[in-house]
């Protein structure tokens, strides 16, 4: 079956002219804005820079980085770091394919050294989120899209640290089916890797050298984790012979004139791909360039890990492509990818020559938003105030944040609900197409100059508040208002409204003022609108004298019942105090000493110890089993830390959190009392005692992972204010009799305060967890925990502890460091706890290992949070579940969470090479 089959050879032939013609002008369709910049260029490539000074948003700033001369990187365009999104809006052909390019060059533009983090979006779908981690790297995002409209708009939104900049703005148009999927209508492609195999030098191949501009990376370029695992034997060739790119996607003549060779019979790589695991669009591109004599031959397979019926394609490239020089373009419109891929190309028994491969292209299916569905309806709003500021913030009005004049639902496709366009100088009739915005509930036009009669919200069901006051509408208070079953307030006083108002409004329960409308009245009565006003005023204050009243009494009553029932100690619950006897209404379960003593059979059984204290084992009558934690009699740290551990555990609870069952302070002894964790800490498991009963396989780790992150992540978000630990290990996480882990140990945790981005504080914590800024600095902010979390992340790939003399080698005592090392020249295998025994998925052990990396990164600003850790690790799960279904054999299960995969290896020969399509799909599905 041939892939595109209604492209013609004459359109073919039409387009290589084409694009031989076009090497010393611009392609059509091309657009490079220098964003930031003055004036108009043109490179040393060729292609022509516009400035984007039209923009009446943002700020541009010069900046200056070594080695960087390129004119369009010596400016940007910055935008405040708030709510709102900041959008470019760019012309473009309906239903013809585009590439956008959008770089990003920090180059420390704002002297803070803050690095940016934020979203970018093709209208109301999220594209990426800029996570600048150098002042010095430039990062790049490329989307293939196919045109729905005559133009885009590309926003940048949701800073959570920094501020959202640009550099440049690109978009390259293509021509016939390049880059045609059967999902384009639905999906758009983001580019995840595009590789110029055997080139020359480390510099990329791009325009004029490629018509489109494409940027083909050479794979001579070094970083982390990009083409390691290289097979012995590789070598690189080249030829200066033509190459016929009569292909679907038409890879530049210079890409494809140099390859790579398996001379000792393969091809291996190992990449990590950005937005993986999902399904993707994935090709190679093959052209014989070197001469094989008449009894040689070159027959290779694809290899792919967990993919068996993929080897089952034989790719001979003189005959797919039909002659030398020529291109061949195997690959798969849709198949499931991981996000570390290790492929092998292994030449087959009766080939005399090794594998060669020129190039490759692997890009994500990023799934389309639809957007609001009153989005068509408010342009047609906007477009009678094109002029004005407020009308220029462009994308969609509720994705992915809402203009800010505007409020919306949360649907999928969301509504809008609210529209905020008091004293905007509006002028002549209210826009009908107000009425048509079925899901709006409050609508403030009031405080402009708007004319004519009130139209007909009849259609908006929802409507609950309408302001129209200080306009000059005519005409009269249209009936159809009586039919509005949700309106709750009418404002439309001030105005030139005459005739009688509808006899059913001020029998609703509204609030109705229509006063200074002079001839519009009810009836013969004019003030009978003041009455509803006045008479609703004071049934209300009324009412709220009777309930202050009865709340006094109340108040009163309890606080009789509360001297006589309270236990003799309370607990403060939010302001610190040395002791816990100053009691606010509000406690925790106070034991009294003979209960400890009781349930703990005189403290018979420790279990525990640490700088607070010792920890015993006990039971309550109720036969609940307790940990109780007695502080140091000599410890004044100690006394403090039991007054923050009281207090903090007394007004946080969550599943994932040890739970506090209460204190005891008497007679010069303080305790807390917890549930009892039946499988103890987590260090037991990973290299104490407990290492020789059973080690925990890596899907439990896993689960561990994910269950403290979630108490984390409460601690960090779902309190008020948040709550730092400042002593995350794992000796601090507990293991229940489930293996269900939970976070302890909250003696050293801080309050955050609102509004600050840090606390300032003297040092506390444990060698090996301790945030090196945070030791530095002495200010502490919820990243420090995020360390903390990465070297926990690092203790449980390993088995190893965070700080040792022995196990990280000559020099090296920590654990960061040691791990650092491995991952970065690619050697996740060095690092692994060998008593998992090759029980794990290779995709899921680097993607907590990545993240590991980013959570450890010297400035707590380039560390993600804790939510962000939480779903790479849940992604984590996920495919280890996958891989453990697979290892186990269960077919069943396996045709239920997977796609298959539709390859198509051009003209092959035969049916045989080729996979099955599953003609039930219809689009990729995601992961």
């Amino acid at each position: 079956m041939e892939r595109r089959f209604f492209l013609s050879f004459v359109v073919v032939s039409e387009l290589l002219l084409l694009l031989l013609e076009s090497s010393s002008a611009q392609m059509q369709g091309f657009v490079s804005l220098d964003c930031g910049g003055k004036e108009h260029f043109t490179d040393e490539l060729g292609l022509q820079w516009t400035s984007d000074d039209h923009l009446i948003y943002g700020e541009t700033s010069i900046i200056s980085v070594a080695n960087e001369t390129r004119k369009q990187y010596k400016t940007l365009r910055h935008f405040p770091a708030d709510s709102r999104k900041y959008c470019y809006k760019l012309d473009v052909i309906t239903r013809t394919r585009y590439l956008i390019r959008a770089t990003f060059l920090y180059g420390n533009f704002d002297s803070n050294n803050v690095y940016p983090k934020f979203d970018i979006s093709l209208g109301p779908t999220h594209w990426s989120t800029i996570v600048i981690s150098d002042a010095t790297t430039i990062e790049v995002r490329e989307l293939i899209f196919l045109a729905s409209s005559p133009t885009i708009d590309v926003c940048l939104s949701n800073a959570t640290t920094g501020q959202p900049f640009i550099s440049t703005l690109e978009l390259r148009q293509f021509n016939g089916s390049v880059y045609y999927t059967p999902f384009e209508d639905h999906y758009y492609l983001s580019v995840s890797a595009r590789i110029n195999f055997g080139a020359d030098s480390e510099a990329p191949v791009r325009y004029p050298d490629d018509p489109f501009d494409r940027i083909w990376e050479s794979d001579s370029l070094k970083k982390a984790n990009y083409l390691v695992d290289v097979a012995a034997g590789t070598v690189k060739v080249s030829t200066k012979m033509p190459i016929d790119i009569n292909s679907d996607e038409m890879p530049p003549v210079k890409v494809m004139q140099t390859a790579v060779v398996g001379t000792n019979g393969s091809l291996t790589y190992r990449l990590n791909l950005d937005g993986f695991p999902g399904f993707g669009w994935a090709f190679s591109y093959f052209a014989e360039i070197e001469d094989l004599d008449p009894d040689e031959s070159r027959k290779f397979r694809l290899v792919l890990p967990g993919e068996p019926d993929v080897s089952k394609a034989i790719v001979n490239i003189q005959e797919n492509a039909q002659g030398k020089y020529r291109v061949y373009e195997p690959g798969y419109t849709n198949i499931s990818l991981p996000f570390v891929l290790s492929f092998r190309f292994g030449k087959t028994s009766d080939s005399s020559r090794g594998p060669l491969l020129n190039a490759m292209e692997i890009n994500k299916y990023l799934e389309r938003n639809g957007g609001s569905i009153d989005g068509a309806i408010i342009a047609s709003v906007i477009s009678l105030y094109s002029s004005t500021d407020w009308a220029q913030e462009g994308g969609d009005p509720c994705l992915p944040v809402p203009w800010s004049w505007l409020q919306c639902n949360s649907d999928q496709q969301p509504s809008i609900t609210v529209i905020h366009l008091s004293s905007k100088n509006l002028t002549g009739n209210i826009p009908s197409g107000l009425t048509k915005l079925s899901n709006l509930i409050e609508l403030w036009l009031d405080g402009n100059s708007l004319s004519g009669p009130i139209p007909d919200f009849s259609g908006c069901t929802n409507l609950k508040i309408i302001h129209l006051e200080n306009n000059q509408l005519t005409g009269p208070l249209p009936s159809p208002l009586m039919n509005l079953p949700n309106l709750r307030e009418l404002y439309v006083q001030n105005n030139m409204l005459s005739g009688r108002v509808p006899s059913g409004l001020p029998n609703k329960n509204l609030v109705l003022d229509y006063s200074g409308n002079i001839n519009l009245h009810e009836g013969g009565r004019k003030t009978r609108h003041l009455h509803i006003i006045i008479g609703s005023s004071v049934g209300a204050a009324v009412l709220l004298i009777a309930t202050v009243v009865s709340c006094l009494f109340m108040h009163k009553g309890k606080k009789g019942s509360y001297n006589q029932d309270q236990p003799r100690h309370s607990l403060p619950v939010q302001r610190p105090v040395s002791s816990l006897k100053e009691a606010p209404a509000e406690a925790a379960h106070c034991f009294t000493l003979s209960d400890i003593e009781d349930a703990t059979k005189m403290f018979e059984k420790k279990i525990g110890s640490g700088g607070f204290g010792v920890v015993y084992y006990g039971k309550l009558k109720d036969e609940k089993e307790i940990a109780v934690k007695v502080l140091g009699s000599n410890s004044y740290q100690g006394k403090r830390e039991f007054s923050n551990e009281v207090i903090l555990l007394s007004r946080i609870h969550h599943r994932n959190l040890v739970q506090f069952l209460g204190y005891c302070q008497e007679e010069g002894r303080s305790m807390l009392v917890y549930e009892f964790m039946h499988n103890g800490t987590l260090k037991e498991h990973l290299y104490g005692a407990l290492t020789r009963e059973e080690s925990i396989n890596w899907i439990k780790r896993l689960e561990i992972a994910e269950d403290a992150a979630k108490g984390i992540e409460y601690l960090h978000t779902g309190c008020v204010p948040a709550i730092i630990h400042r002593d995350l290990k794992t000796s601090n996480i507990l293991l229940d009799k489930h293996m269900r882990a939970k976070v302890s140990d909250f003696g050293l945790s801080k309050s955050a305060v609102d509004g600050v981005s840090h606390v300032s504080s003297i040092v506390r914590g444990t060698v090996g967890y301790l945030d090196p800024e945070y030791y530095i600095s002495q200010q502490l902010t919820d990243k420090s925990d995020v360390y903390s979390f990465g070297v926990i992340l690092l203790e449980l790939i390993s088995g190893q502890e965070a700080i040792s003399n022995e196990s990280f080698g000559v020099n090296c005592r920590n654990i960061v460091q040691w791990a650092k090392l491995h991952i970065e020249s690619g050697d996740i295998q060095g690092i692994i706890d060998r008593s998992l025994q090759d029980e794990y998925d290779i995709q899921s052990m680097w993607k907590i290992a990545e993240k590991a990396l980013m959570c450890v990164q010297p400035h707590g600003h380039t560390r993600p949070s804790i939510s962000e850790v939480l779903k790479d690790i849940q992604d984590a799960i996920l495919i280890e579940r996958e891989a453990a279904t697979a290892r186990a054999g269960n077919s069943d299960e396996m045709s239920r969470n997977s796609i298959h995969s539709s390859l198509n290896m051009g003209s092959l020969g035969g049916t045989e090479n080729f996979l099955a399509l599953d003609e039930s799909i219809a689009r990729p599905t995601a992961r």
